[in-house]
C-alpha cells in the first residue's frame, strides 16, 4: 500500500495527495467494493478528506476554492459555438415553396437574359415578346422574386438569431441562481452549483439533484434513483459500510447526509457519460452531414428543449439520445452542472412511494412515448388544418397548371380554326412553361398560410416572456394554450391556496386544551417542557429555521420546511432556542432516521445518549401518530397509560375541532431505550417505532391567500371546476375548501379521503379501478383529503380519459414532492411550485409557480386563452386573405390566362405583409373578458362556423370588389382594362391595390372573433399593432408609387387611391352586415381542425403507460429524463414549419456541447443508453427550498 501511495502521491495535483485520475478511478467503484478499497487505499473518509485537505465538519474555506478549481476543474462544461449566421439562413431554406420560387426565379432570370442578348433582330425580339420596353424590363421579375425570397431568409434568420441570444442570455441569468447548500468554514451556506470544487462538503436531503460526485460522510436512511446512469429504477441505499458513493445527476428520493465531493464537471461520472456521446454526436453528424443538426429521423417528434439541472446527467441524456439518432446540434453557452436544493412542502408532503418497500406484481411494460405530450390540444388541431390546406393548395396549384398548359397547347399548337397551328418554338415555350410553373407556385404559396407557424412562434414565445411577469415560468411552449382550454384544475392546499406561513396556534398539552398558545417554557411540567423543546429541535431539518427579520416592522422569516418552522417558532415562543438542543445532538450521535413519506405521514429521528442508551423522537399526522403511542404525558409531567378508548376520544376532542377550524394537526412523541435494553432491528421500523409516549398534540394554522377566493370564483365562472387534492385531514381540508370557495353552499359534491376514494372506484372483486365507477364519483368531488401520489395520479388519468363531457376534459394540476412528478407528467398541464417544489416535480412540469400561489394559475389561464384566440384572429385574417388570392389566381389565369395579382405581389402580401399581421394579431394582452366564456375543450374545431362564416362573409366582399375591377374598372374607377399585358399597368395596379387595403382593413376586424362589433375596442392597449398597421400602409403606397417593373406596378392618381381606400373602409362596414347573419345557416360540417373522439383517443393512447395502474414505472420513466427546469420547443407543424423549426432549432443550439475525450466502461455507456431512450435537456431555475414537510 506505500508503493501504492508512493505512486498516488506522485501523480497527486500540487498541494493535494489526490490526483484527478485516482478520484476518477474511486469513482467507478459501487457498493461493497467500494467500501473496501476506500478503506484500504485512504483508510476510510476521513483518511480522504486528509488527503484533500479539507474537514468533514467544517469543510473548506472560500480563499481555497480558485486553487480548488485549477487543480481538480470548474463545475462546468466547456460549451460549443452557437449556430452562425449562416447555418440559421440555410435551415430557413428549406421551406420547399421557397425553393420552387428561387428555382423558377432562376429559370425565368435565365431565359430573360438569353433573350436579351441572343443574337437576333429587333424585329424579331419584338415578335416573340410584345415590345422593347418588356424585353428589356424581363428580368427584373426573376431578380425580384429572388431578392424578396432573400429579404424572408434573412429576416427568418436574424429572427432565429435573436431568439437564441435571447434565450442563451436567460440561461446564464439563471444559472447565476442555481445554490447548493455546502459547509465552508463550519457554516452551511448556499453557493452556485458552478462553485462547488472537490473538497467541498455538502449537505443533501430528499429531493435534491446532486450536483457533482462525492463519498457520504454522513448519512440518515438516505436512498438515491441512479436510473439515468445505471438504469436500474430500484432505490439505491447509501451509507458508510453499504454503498458511500453518490454520483452527479441522481436523485435523493429519501433521507439526507452530507457528502464530500471528489469530482466535478467534466471528471464527474455523468460528466464523463457527456462527454463521450457528445463525441459519438460530432462524429455522427459529420457522417450526417445535416447542416444545422435540426432534423428528426422516422418519425421522431421535436425533442424538449431543456437546459441541465441537477448534474451533467440531463445533458448526458440528451448527448446520447442525439447520438442515438445521429444527430448533433450547436452549443450557446456553458452548461453549468446543477442540482439544486430542493425539498418541498405541501398537501403531499414530498411523499415518495418508497418502490423497494411496496412489493408490486410485474406487469408487462408498455414503452413511454414521452414525446407525444408536445401534441399538444392547439397543436393538433393546426396540424389536421395545415395539412388539409397544404393538400388543397397542391390540388388547386396543380389543376391550375394543368389548365394553363392544356389551354396554351390547343390555342398554340391546334389547326385553325381552332388554334393558331404554330410549329415548336423552345424559347418561347419554354418561357410559357416557366409562367405557368411560377403561377401555380403562386397559387400554393397563396392557399397555404406561410404567416401561421410564425404567429405560433410570436403568440407562445411573447406569451412566455409576459407569463414571467406574473410568476408563470413556463418549461412547455405548448402549456400556455393548453393552460387556456382547461376544464379542471386539481390544486394543492399547503402553500399553494394558504399562505405557507405557519403558526402554532392551538396545543394539547399534559391532557389540557389551549385554545390560545400562550405559555412559557416555565409554566408546563419541566419534563413537558424539555422534552417537547428537545424533540421539536432535535427531529427536524437542519436546513429549517426562524431567521431574524429584514426590516423592523416584518416577521421573523421562515426557512425551510414550513410545518417544521412552526414547531421550532413555539420553542422559540416558550423563551428557549432550537440551536442549544441541536448542539447537545451533534451528527454523530444521530443513530437513524425514518425520514416522512406517503406511507409514514411521520418523521422520526434516533438518537444515541451518552449513558450508551437510545432516545426516539417521533412527529407526524396526529390521528397517524395516536396509534403508535400507548402511554400520555399527563398535567404533571408524569407518563401514564395511554389507550385506544382514550386515544378516540382525544381524536373527537382535540384533533376533530382544530381540523374543524382548518388547522394541521401534529403529534409529538418519544421513546427511550435503557443502555442495558435489548435493541431492536433498526430497520424493523414497525417493531421500534410502536408503544410511544405522545408528548402532546400541536394546532398549526396556515391562513388563505386572502388573493385566493377571488381567483377560484373567477376559475369557476370561466368554466373550470377547481379540486383540492390534499394529504391534510379531511375536516382541515374541508374547512380550508370552503374559505376558498371551492365548496358552495346548495352546491351537491363530495368530499373524500383517499381511502374512500379507492373503494369507491375500485371494483371490489377484482380491487382494480373501472371506469365507469370512477365516473360515478369525479364530477362531484372536489375535495380529496389524506390522499397519496397514486391517488392523484388516479385522479388526473380518470378525469382525462373519461367521455363524460362532450368536449372532453383538459386537466391542470399542481404539485411540489417527488412523488407528484408522475400526476404532474400525465396532466395536460402540471404546475410544479417554484419554492416548495422538487428536482423532480418541477422536471415533470410544464409550467412553474416562482410564488407558489393559485392566483398565478389564472393568470396563466388568461394567457392560455389569449394565446388560442391570437392564433385564431390570425387565422380569420391569413384564410381569408388566402380565399381570395386564390379564386382570383386561378379564375384569371384560367379564363384570361394572366392574373392580376403577380407572384412578386403575393409574395409581398403572403409573405412579408402577414408576417407583419402574425406580430400585430400575435402580441394582443389579455383582459377579463376571456374569463367570461366556457373553455373550449379537444373538440371544438379550430375553424368553427363563427370563424367560417367571418372568413366566408369577408371573402365574398373582397372577391366581388376584385372582379368588379377586373371586368368593369374602366366603368367603376375610370381605368382602361387591359389584359394580357406583360408590362405593368394602371388597371392591374389598381386590383392590387385595391386588394392589399381591402385585406389590410380585414385586419383590424379580424381583431374580434367572437362576434364583438366594436372592433376597436382596446386597440389603445396594443400600440404594435398601431405601429405595423401604419408602417404596412405606408410601405403599400411605396410600393405602387415606386415599385415600377420590380412589383410590377405603376403610379396610380389621387381619384385612384381615394376609390381603394373607400374599398377598404367598405370591409369594416360589412363586416358588421357578416356578424349579423346567423351561423345556424352553415352547416357544422364544414368546420376544420377539430378532433374527432378517436384522433384524442390516439393522442391520449401515445402517452398513455397504463391509464389507473402502477405509479412506480411511471416515476422512473420521469426519473430517467435527467434533472430540469426551463423551456420545451415547439413541436413542429406538419406544413411550412419554416419559421416554428427554425425557432426551435435556435434552442436547440443550447443543447450540445463540445466533446471532450474520455474514458467510459462499455457496460455504463449500454446502461445509460437503455435507460434514456428518450431524454429531455433541461435548464433549470434553481430555488431555496425545505425539507419533506408534515
Amino acid at each position: 500500500m506505500a508503493a501504492q501511495s508512493g505512486n498516488q502521491d506522485a501523480d497527486s495535483e500540487p498541494g493535494f495527495e489526490c490526483s484527478v485520475q485516482e478520484l476518477r478511478a474511486l469513482m467507478e467503484y459501487r457498493g461493497r467494493e467500494a467500501v473496501d478499497r476506500l478503506r484500504a487505499d485512504y483508510g476510510g473518509v476521513d483518511g480522504l478528506c486528509r488527503r484533500l485537505r479539507t474537514s468533514p465538519g467544517k469543510g473548506i474555506s472560500e480563499s481555497e476554492v480558485p486553487q480548488r478549481q485549477r487543480a481538480f476543474g470548474a463545475n462546468s462544461i466547456p460549451p460549443k459555438p452557437p449556430k452562425t449566421f449562416l447555418q440559421l439562413a440555410f435551415e430557413a431554406m428549406q421551406d420547399y415553396t421557397l425553393l420552387m420560387l428561387v428555382v423558377c426565379a432562376f429559370i425565368s432570370l435565365a431565359i430573360s437574359l438569353y433573350q436579351k442578348f441572343r443574337s437576333k433582330s429587333n424585329s424579331a425580339a419584338a415578335a416573340s415578346h410584345g415590345d422593347d420596353t418588356e424585353e428589356q424590363a424581363g428580368w427584373i421579375e426573376g431578380v425580384a422574386i429572388a431578392f424578396a425570397v432573400i429579404v424572408v431568409v434573412i429576416v427568418t434568420a436574424f429572427n432565429d438569431w435573436s431568439k437564441e441570444r435571447q434565450f442563451r442570455g436567460l440561461q446564464a441569468k439563471l444559472e447565476q441562481e442555481h445554490l447548493f447548500d455546502v459547509v465552508r468554514a463550519g457554516q452551511l451556506t448556499k453557493v452556485l452549483v458552478s462553485d462547488i470544487v472537490v473538497g467541498d462538503i455538502c449537505q443533501v436531503k430528499y429531493g435534491d439533484a446532486l450536483p457533482a460526485d462525492g463519498i457520504i460522510v454522513q448519512s440518515n436512511d438516505l436512498k438515491v434513483d441512479e436510473s439515468s446512469l445505471t438504469g436500474e429504477s430500484d432505490h439505491v441505499k447509501k451509507s458508510l459500510d453499504r454503498d458511500p458513493v453518490l454520483l452527479s445527476g441522481t436523485n435523493v428520493m429519501e433521507g439526507s447526509g452530507r457528502m464530500l465531493i471528489t469530482a466535478v464537471g467534466i471528471n464527474s461520472q455523468a460528466g464523463i457519460i457527456f462527454s463521450l456521446l457528445g463525441a459519438a454526436a460530432d462524429d455522427d453528424n459529420g457522417d450526417d452531414g445535416e447542416a444545422g443538426g435540426g432534423k428528426k429521423s422516422g418519425n421522431n417528434k421535436a425533442a424538449d428543449v431543456d437546459t441541465a439541472a441537477g448534474g451533467s446527467s440531463g445533458a448526458a441524456a440528451v448527448a446520447g439520445n442525439r447520438a442515438g439518432r445521429g444527430e448533433a446540434a450547436n452549443a450557446a453557452e456553458t452548461v453549468k452542472l446543477t442540482g439544486a436544493n430542493r425539498g418541498g412542502s405541501g398537501d403531499n408532503h414530498d411523499q415518495d412511494l418508497a418502490a423497494d418497500d411496496q412489493q408490486q406484481p410485474e406487469a408487462p411494460k408498455k414503452r413511454r412515448n414521452f414525446g407525444a405530450k408536445e401534441k399538444s390540444i392547439l397543436q393538433a388541431k393546426l396540424t389536421t388544418l395545415a395539412i388539409r390546406i397544404g393538400n388543397v393548395g397542391s390540388l388547386v396549384g396543380g389543376l391550375t397548371f394543368f389548365i394553363l398548359l392544356v389551354k396554351y397547347c390547343v390555342i398554340t399548337f391546334a389547326p385553325p380554326p381552332t388554334g393558331a397551328g404554330e410549329s415548336l418554338n423552345f424559347t418561347r415555350d419554354l418561357q410559357r412553361l416557366i409562367d405557368f410553373v411560377i403561377i401555380a407556385v403562386t397559387v400554393i404559396v397563396v392557399a397555404v398560410p406561410e404567416g401561421l407557424p410564425l404567429a405560433v412562434t410570436i403568440s407562445l414565445a411573447y406569451s412566455v416572456k409576459k407569463m414571467m411577469k406574473d410568476n408563470n415560468l413556463v418549461r412547455h411552449l405548448d402549456a400556455c394554450e393548453t393552460m387556456g382550454n382547461a376544464t379542471a384544475i386539481c390544486s394543492d392546499k399547503t402553500g399553494t391556496l394558504t399562505t405557507n406561513r405557519m403558526t402554532v396556534v392551538q396545543a394539547y398539552l399534559g391532557g389540557v386544551l389551549e385554545k390560545t398558545v400562550t405559555k412559557k417554557f416555565e409554566d408546563y411540567p419541566r419534563r413537558i417542557s424539555e422534552t417537547l423543546c428537545r424533540a421539536i429541535a432535535i427531529n427536524s431539518g437542519v436546513t429549517s429555521r426562524i431567521l431574524p427579520a429584514e426590516k423592523p416592522n416584518e416577521l421573523p422569516k421562515q426557512v425551510g420546511n414550513k410545518t417544521e418552522c412552526a414547531l421550532l417558532g413555539l420553542v422559540l415562543d416558550m423563551g428557549r432556542h432550537y440551536d442549544e438542543y441541536r448542539s447537545q445532538a451533534p451528527p454523530e450521535s444521530i443513530h437513524h432516521v425514518y425520514t416522512f413519506n406517503s406511507v409514514r405521514k411521520s418523521m422520526t429521528t434516533v438518537i444515541k445518549r451518552d449513558d450508551g442508551g437510545y432516545t426516539l423522537y417521533c412527529k407526524g399526522a396526529a390521528e397517524m401518530v395516536l396509534t403508535k403511542c400507548s402511554c400520555l404525558l399527563d398535567s404533571d409531567g408524569e407518563e401514564r397509560p395511554f389507550g385506544r378508548q382514550e386515544q378516540e376520544q382525544v381524536i373527537r376532542r382535540v384533533i376533530d375541532p382544530m381540523a374543524g377550524d382548518g388547522l394541521r394537526t401534529i403529534a409529538v412523541a418519544y421513546k427511550e431505550f435503557g443502555p442495558r435494553d435489548k435493541l431492536p432491528d433498526w430497520d424493523a421500523e414497525d417493531q421500534v417505532v410502536s408503544r410511544l409516549t405522545c408528548i402532546g398534540i400541536l394546532g398549526i394554522e396556515d391562513p388563505v391567500r386572502p388573493e385566493v377566493p377571488l381567483a377560484i370564483r373567477k376559475c369557476q365562472a370561466a368554466g373550470i371546476c377547481v379540486r383540492m387534492v390534499t394529504g391534510d385531514n379531511v375536516n382541515t381540508a374541508r374547512s380550508i375548501a370552503g374559505k376558498c370557495g371551492i365548496l358552495r353552499p346548495g352546491e351537491n359534491f363530495l368530499v373524500l379521503e383517499g381511502r374512500e376514494f379507492n373503494k369507491q372506484i375500485r371494483d371490489p372483486a377484482t380491487g382494480q379501478v373501472t371506469q365507469e365507477r370512477f365516473n360515478q364519483v369525479w364530477p362531484r368531488l372536489r375535495v380529496l383529503a389524506r390522499s397519496s401520489p397514486q391517488d392523484k395520479y388516479t385522479l388526473v388519468s380518470g378525469i382525462i380519459a373519461s367521455r363524460l363531457s362532450a368536449s372532453r376534459e383538459v386537466v391542470a394540476v399542481t404539485g411540489d414532492g417527488t412523488n407528484d412528478g408522475p400526476a404532474l407528467k400525465k396532466a395536460d398541464v402540471g404546475f410544479a411550485m417554484g419554492i416548495q417544489g422538487t428536482d423532480v416535480a418541477k422536471e415533470a412540469s410544464d409550467i412553474i409557480l416562482t410564488d407558489d400561489n393559485f392566483s398565478s394559475i389564472v393568470k396563466a389561464v388568461m394567457w392560455g386563452r389569449n394565446v388560442y384566440d391570437s392564433i385564431s384572429k390570425f387565422l380569420q385574417f391569413q384564410l381569408t386573405v388566402n380565399v381570395v388570392a386564390v379564386v382570383v389566381a386561378v379564375f384569371s389565369a384560367c379564363v384570361i390566362t394572366d392574373t392580376p395579382l403577380r407572384a412578386i405581389q403575393m409574395l409581398w402580401v403572403n409573405l412579408i405583409m402577414d408576417t407583419l399581421a402574425s406580430l400585430a394579431l400575435a402580441t394582443e394582452l389579455p383582459n377579463d373578458e376571456l374569463l367570461e366564456r366556457k373553455p373550449y375543450g379537444r373538440t371544438k374545431p379550430l375553424i368553427d362556423t363563427t370563424m367560417l362564416r367571418n372568413i366566408l362573409g369577408n371573402a365574398i366582399y373582397q372577391l366581388v370588389i376584385t372582379f368588379a375591377l377586373l371586368f368593369a374598372g374602366d366603368k367603376l374607377i375610370d381605368t382602361p382594362i387591359e389584359l394580357g399585358s406583360r408590362v405593368p399597368t394602371e388597371h392591374f395596379t389598381a386590383i392590387f391595390n385595391a386588394f392589399v387595403l381591402m385585406t389590410l382593413f380585414n385586419e383590424v376586424n379580424a381583431r374580434k372573433i367572437h362576434n364583438q362589433r366594436n372592433v376597436f375596442t382596446g386597440l389603445q392597449r396594443n400600440l404594435l399593432f398601431v405601429l405595423i398597421w401604419i408602417s404596412t400602409f405606408v410601405l403599400q403606397i411605396l410600393i405602387v408609387q415606386y415599385g415600377g417593373m420590380v412589383f410590377r406596378t405603376t403610379q396610380l392618381e389621387l381619384s385612384h387611391w381615394m376609390w381603394c381606400l373607400c374599398f377598404g373602409i367598405g370591409t369594416l362596414v360589412w363586416h358588421q352586415v357578416v356578424i349579423s347573419v346567423p351561423i345556424s345557416i352553415l352547416p357544422t360540417c364544414l368546420e376544420i381542425g377539430g378532433s374527432t373522439e378517436q384522433e384524442i383517443d390516439q393522442i391520449l393512447e401515445d402517452e398513455e403507460y397504463d391509464q389507473m395502474g402502477s405509479l412506480t414505472d411511471v416515476e422512473t420513466d420521469i426519473n430517467k429524463k435527467g434533472q430540469v427546469l426551463w423551456i420545451r420547443g415547439l413541436t413542429r407543424l406538419q406544413t411550412q414549419v419554416r419559421v416554428v423549426n427554425a425557432f426551435r432549432m435556435g434552442l436547440e443550439a443550447e443543447l450540445d456541447r463540445r466533446s471532450i475525450s474520455s474514458s467510459l466502461s462499455s457496460n455504463q455507456l449500454a446502461n445509460f443508453l437503455k435507460s434514456n431512450p428518450s431524454v429531455d435537456y433541461d435548464d433549470h431555475q434553481a430555488e431555496i427550498i425545505c425539507p419533506p414537510d408534515v
